[in-house]
């Protein structure tokens, strides 16, 4: 699959980060069939998509999106509770609960369902891709990556795509090339077997244990660490909860 091939973009789970894939996707100009369990979980999807905090009516409302823009993103948007309603997708994005077991599962019913050529990607937090895609074809092993979004995912630019060692050059091209077109940043990360947390969490949770330790040790407290972090590294929040801001009560 090649990223001018893709036309229509699967999102496998709604809630918040399937939302704002959708979402995105959707504002980009490609036709958007999310799937979810119940009509209970799509309708708060289709709440947080078009009305919600991020959602493309607050984009109308503080002049990030223009009215008819919007109006065509949300007709590009269809949900559905069965399965085989990504069956003609291009691309599927999973976003469901982080349970490597459940991902294994539904993507090896997916494999069964959705055309042949179709590239499977999953926003996992940092499960290893090879690892999610043990249970599909040998045929879609080349199709398949990981693409981890940061959350809110209509705000935060950063994409992570995790290759595998079985994963084409095609497709990394055609899944980087579509982040990028949905105006994300892109850091390319090779699959880590062995390890949880691509870049992004692992660097994270490497100065959190820092972090943790400082305090543990007495060298600082929890609020002076996180004062150091806002106000010295320009982060919105800190480890243990402050948040920027909150400096003008210290």
């Amino acid at each position: 699959m090649k990223l001018d091939e893709i036309k229509t973009v699967g999102v496998l789970g709604g809630g918040i980060m399937g939302g704002g894939i959708a979402q995105v996707c959707a504002i980009a100009g490609y036709t958007v069939v999310v799937r979810d369990i119940s009509d209970e979980a799509i309708e708060a999807t289709r709440q947080a998509v078009f009305e919600g905090k991020w959602g493309i009516k607050r984009a109308v409302e503080i002049g990030k999106l223009k009215f008819d823009d919007a109006v065509a993103a949300m007709a590009r948007v269809s949900m559905t509770t069965d399965l085989a309603g990504l069956a003609g997708c291009d691309i599927v994005i999973e976003a469901i609960p982080e349970k490597l077991d459940l991902k294994q599962a539904v993507f090896k019913e997916l494999d069964q369902v959705v055309k042949p050529g179709a590239i499977f990607a999953s926003n996992t937090s940092g499960f290893v891709i090879e690892e999610i895609a043990r249970d599909v074809s040998p045929s879609r092993k080349k199709l398949f990556i990981g693409m981890h979004f940061s959350n809110p995912v209509t705000t935060m630019k950063m994409c992570e795509v995790i290759y595998t060692p079985e994963t084409s050059q095609e497709t990394v091209d055609a899944t980087a090339g579509l982040a990028e077109r949905i105006g994300k940043v892109v850091s390319m990360v090779k699959d880590a077997p062995g390890t949880y947390g691509f870049l992004l969490n692992r660097i994270f949770g490497a100065a959190r244990r820092e972090a943790v330790a400082i305090v543990e040790a007495g060298i600082a407290t929890k609020e002076d660490v996180d004062k150091a972090m806002i106000t010295g590294r320009n982060w919105p929040a800190g480890f243990f909860g402050a948040r920027g801001g909150i400096g003008k009560e210290w």
